[in-house]
């Protein structure tokens, strides 16, 4: 629970019950559609004058994130109230009856309400790869590079060359992510930066993660910490963050290694989420100046369907505030791109295999107005922390692609100083073309900088120069000067008389 402003939060810890669950929820069970509630976006203003419109006009209590320790406000801390009002985002999330919310869907038109939208709330869940249809594909996957395999060690000629060149696989030091996206080859950190990963949590205990500098929030109600019993969360953050030198022995499989962590736990330990534990936690994000925001989460998105308002003002908002926020395209295959990652100013990120082919399951870029695939990054057979005892695991999923690009992310944000749009700029300007189409991977594939270290160029070291040494001057007598002759007068004439 947060605190309200002028109280102290105690550090909170939990310990994990019950046997380790190291195969998730599967998808196809978890929620979606409608949760019940509204999501309402409002016009930048007073936050007084917007409360008392939303009172006056159908009579909804609300509370504010302000009036909680940095914007870190829960459905527990609202107690006997209507709505929650995420001001740093200008999005409400209300929970009235229909007659409340035919009131305020009546306003909408009103040109001097500062009510601009309202919109369902809706479940949402990660964007890893667990239905039916992806353990197929990767079995399939793992038969075709098996298959593959073969034909080398035998050397039968492959049907493709240039398939053959493309293919990457984890070595002892580095994943086959962190060498496709160039990470094994730059000197960045992700010093300085604050990345925030929106999932099931972390587990803090992992020990893969000892000394890291790590700031938390729940955003789940009666979950008062970021314990993550689920994994996923552990997963993106791995990637996204994980060391470079991982304790156990494994090779090194994280991105930004020295960036500050913030951890919002806004799904639940079985994979479930609402839109609006999502909002709260881009609202405490943007408040605490994080540089990227990481989504592996969403709902699916019909054809010609359009992008929800509620996140497009979150997304404006923390661009706004220089924050770019990233999310997972969705694995619906040759479906839309999913939600949120179908806003307009939200990076919607594809997944690649080993073999830099666009993965089946990847959702593809096929609704205007936001809904195209912005970048691609590894997605497949992707090798990270997950929650103890486990450790480590292989996942599949836009899930994963999505932490790569907020690694890289921070690494470009480091190296270049920008922040907001301007990085979003950077990242697609100097992605690597793998020959398909925007529709399925947009501007390419994510490339890490190399972040070298440059010398200034003044002034330069310089050795000093060795001159050879000065003997004082040698004296000589002096020459004898000879004298100089004098020429003899000239003869004397008298001068004629007259």
């Amino acid at each position: 629970m947060a605190a309200r402003r002028g109280s102290k939060r105690a550090a909170t810890s939990r310990s994990r019950n019950g046997p380790p669950v190291d195969e998730p929820v599967p998808i196809d069970s978890l929620p979606l559609g409608p949760t019940g509630r509204s999501l309402v976006v409002l016009r930048p203003g007073p936050q007084s004058e917007r409360v008392d419109t939303l009172k006056n006009l159908a009579g909804i209590r609300v509370a504010a994130s302000s009036d909680f320790e940095n914007a870190a406000v829960t459905e527990a801390d609202i107690a006997g109230a209507d709505g929650i009002l995420l001001e740093h985002i200008d999005v409400m999330i209300v929970n009235g009856d229909p007659g409340q919310i035919a009131a305020i869907r009546s306003s909408v038109a009103d040109l001097e309400s500062p009510i601009l939208s309202i919109e369902p709330e809706e479940y949402v869940i990660p964007f890893d790869f667990l239905t039916q249809g992806g353990r197929e594909y990767l079995r399939g996957y793992g038969d075709a590079v098996q298959s593959l395999m073969e034909r080398l060690m035998t050397g039968a000629p492959p049907m493709d060359q240039a398939d053959v060149e493309a293919v990457f696989s984890d070595t002892a030091a580095f994943t086959w992510g962190l060498q496709a996206t160039k990470v094994d080859g730059s000197a960045c950190t992700g010093a300085g930066i604050r990345v925030c990963v929106l999932d099931t949590g972390f587990d803090l205990l992992h020990p893969d993660f000892v000394g890291r500098s790590v700031v938390t929030q729940s955003f789940v109600p009666g979950v008062p910490t970021v314990q993550d019993g689920h994994g996923h969360g552990t997963h993106c953050i791995g990637t996204s963050c994980g060391p470079k030198t991982p304790a156990g022995g494994v090779r090194r499989y994280g991105i930004a290694h020295m960036a500050t962590i913030m951890v919002g736990k806004v799904l639940s330990d079985a994979g479930s989420g609402q839109d609006g534990w999502i909002l709260a936690g881009i609202n405490w994000a943007v408040q605490n100046k994080a540089a990227i925001i990481s989504m592996s989460l969403g709902s699916p998105v019909a054809v010609g369907g359009t992008f929800k308002a509620a996140y497009e003002s979150a997304a404006q908002a923390a661009l706004n505030a220089n924050c770019l926020i990233v999310a997972a395209a969705g694995n619906s295959a040759n479906q839309p791109v999913g939600s949120p990652a179908n806003c307009p100013s939200i990076m919607a990120v594809a997944a690649v295999d080993s073999s830099l082919q666009h993965a089946p399951f990847s959702s593809i870029g096929i609704n205007p107005s936001g809904g195209e695939v912005n970048i691609a990054a590894p997605g497949v057979n992707v090798f990270s922390s997950v929650k103890m005892p486990s450790r480590y695991t292989m996942m599949s999923g836009t899930s994963m692609a999505t932490p790569h690009v907020a690694g890289i992310a921070a690494l470009q944000a480091q190296s270049s100083g920008l922040r907001g749009q301007a990085l979003w700029n950077r990242l697609t300007s100097t992605t690597q073309n793998i020959g398909q189409t925007p529709q399925l991977i947009g501007s390419g594939l994510a490339q890490a900088p190399l972040c070298r270290l440059i010398h200034p160029p003044f002034p330069w070291p310089v050795q000093p120069i060795k001159h050879p040494p000065i003997h004082p001057p040698i004296h000589f007598p002096p020459l004898p000067i000879p004298p100089i002759p004098t020429p003899p007068p000239p003869p004397f004439r008298r001068s004629p008389q007259r």
